[in-house]
């Protein structure tokens, strides 16, 4: 498929972000971009995230738990 150059400006901060991440993934940025764009198109990030806050919601819980009983051992190591 041809491709098509486009122009956009953004914050350095977000051009920093963009180059780290597709780096990171072993994509140039023009891929890294497609790749969010096409996710975002087809839902696929949307589904995700609501998966994700599905899940934190359903075991809050256990997080709390282990996120007290954590305190209470560095507590315990500081006295």
């Amino acid at each position: 498929m041809a491709k098509t150059q486009l122009g956009a400006r953004v914050d350095q901060d977000v051009a920093n972000l963009a180059k780290k991440r597709a780096a990171d993934l072993g994509l140039s940025i023009g891929d890294y971009l497609a790749r969010l764009v096409q996710e975002d198109a087809s839902g696929l990030r949307a589904r995700a995230v609501d998966a994700a806050a599905g899940f934190l919601a359903e075991h809050q819980a256990v997080f709390d738990e282990a996120e007290q009983a954590q305190q209470a051992s560095r507590g315990a190591h500081a006295a």
